[in-house]
């Protein structure tokens, strides 16, 4: 026990002396407190105890005043002055703090992928709407067409009839009609085709104008209001027309001749017989 205690008492005095060496050697200084404005400089470390002053800004910066949406950006922006010759060059800071608001003001936002999609859907939208109001006119026109032309064929169908005051009947009328038809082609049956062909064509038309000539009449004009239309028919028509009125005319006339040359010759004829009598009693 005794050399144990002897053995620590001799230890203890080596590391005392090496502690006080290294204590001299390494300078080391330990404050409670805040060290002094000079070693404050040099320290590369930030006091705890220190208080934060806030940098104050220079008479010379101007100090940007909040964005308000109401105001339009040509008036939040205040008119750039021209640089003036009393101005110090020494002042970089109030010189480079302008460009740094305009790097610091927001730019304009560009068309997002969603705004591009809203405008194609909207143009989409469009076309398709051009494309069915196109649809409904073509369909609306077609309807329309289809109703004139029912309207005109009744129109036509129905002026084509005899007023009730004429007195006609189409239903005996048109049975007389069909029945000379086919008296002419009976009677055509021997000739030719084109005799075959006219004969029936001819005696309906005939049998036509005899029972029912208000109808024929009215099938004649609007036979002719189609004809119009085409003037190379019109004009072979009224050519036709022209020629079988005045063969009419001059069939007529001949005939009224030979009837009075036949009045005649019985006349003469008649006084001749009248004269033998005479003579003969």
């Amino acid at each position: 026990m005794a050399a144990r205690v002897l053995l620590r008492r001799r230890a203890v005095g080596p590391l005392m002396a090496a502690t006080l060496v290294s204590g001299a050697l390494i300078p080391s200084v330990a404050h409670a407190e805040a060290p002094p404005s000079e070693h404050r400089l040099h320290s590369s470390k930030k006091p705890i105890y220190d208080d934060y002053e806030p940098r104050l800004p220079d008479s010379s910066t101007p100090v940007p005043s909040p964005a308000s949406e109401t105001i339009p950006r040509e008036e939040k922006e205040p008119p750039k002055s021209p640089p003036s010759s009393s101005s110090s060059p020494s002042s970089p800071l109030s010189s480079s703090s302008p460009q740094q608001q305009q790097q610091k003001q927001p730019s304009q936002r560009g068309p997002t992928p969603t705004d591009r999609l809203a405008v194609q859907i909207g143009q989409a939208r469009l076309f398709l709407y051009r494309q069915a109001t196109r649809a409904e006119d073509a369909v609306n026109r077609a309807a329309d067409r289809a109703f004139d032309l029912e309207r005109t064929f009744t129109g036509t169908v129905a002026s084509l009839a005899p007023p009730r005051e004429s007195g006609e009947r189409l239903l005996p009328g048109l049975a007389y009609v069909l029945v000379a038809s086919m008296a002419g082609s009976i009677v055509s049956r021997n000739r030719n085709l084109a005799l075959r062909a006219a004969a029936p064509l001819a005696f309906g038309v005939g049998a036509g104008w005899l029972v029912l000539p208000v109808t024929m009449r009215n099938v004649s004009d609007l036979l002719w209001r189609f004809e119009q239309r085409v003037p190379a028919v019109a004009d072979a028509h009224l050519a036709a027309r022209d020629s079988v009125r005045q063969g009419w005319r001059f069939a007529r006339a001949h005939a009224e001749l030979g009837r009075d040359y036949v009045d005649e010759k019985v006349r003469t004829a008649r006084d001749l017989v009248e004269d033998w009598v005479r003579q003969g009693k």
